[in-house]
């Protein structure tokens, strides 16, 4: 099954393969990113978020985004799929959190972590674990997304379906829109 990440929006990666479409903010040269307030809006309205989590995500998204020269638009969709933006989750292997990081398969991530529970730590970890797999893949999301679910089918697609939901209410805020050339799924 051949499928392609079809919106990766905002902060461009630095290795990806990426085709832009002009827009004004990028003919003006000034990036733009969804604000924090919009973000707590989408989260509260989309997910039944509370107002004091949607605002620790929000920050915590945009801050690891920044970071990480990653879309904060795929982060949030990375944990709509993952958790439900539920920072409590814990999966049935034992991956915990809104990016449900899982301890086992990266340890050196987790030397001195003790509250992975903690949005801004879980945000910063699992962002961490998925630009590393960006890197590792030469930018290809596809293969990434894979990597970070540990090969689960239709993983890519259903983060790629939170992007575009996430782009239509975000997009106005939003830097313009990429392409993102991926490879086929293993």
């Amino acid at each position: 099954m051949a499928a392609s990440l079809a919106l990766c929006s905002a902060l461009p990666f630095s290795h990806a393969r990426a085709e832009t479409a002009p827009s004004t903010s990028q003919l003006s040269g000034t990036p733009t990113l969804p604000s924090p307030a919009d973000i707590v809006a989408t989260l509260r309205a989309q997910f039944r978020v509370s107002a004091s989590d949607a605002l620790t995500i929000a920050q915590a998204v945009l801050t690891e985004a920044n970071r990480y020269s990653m879309s904060p638009v795929l982060l949030l969709s990375v944990m709509a799929v993952e958790s439900g933006f539920d920072p409590r989750a814990v999966s049935a292997l034992g991956a915990r959190g809104l990016m449900q990081v899982l301890p086992a398969a990266h340890p050196r991530a987790f030397a001195n972590v003790k509250e992975l529970d903690d949005p801004a730590i879980n945000v910063r970890i699992g962002s961490s674990i998925l630009r590393a797999y960006l890197d590792a893949e030469g930018g290809d999301v596809d293969a990434a997304l894979w990597r970070y679910s540990g090969g689960g089918k239709g993983y890519a697609q259903r983060v790629a379906a939170h992007m575009r939901r996430f782009n239509a209410v975000l997009g106005g805020n939003a830097q313009p829109v990429m392409r993102v050339s991926a490879g086929t799924l293993r």
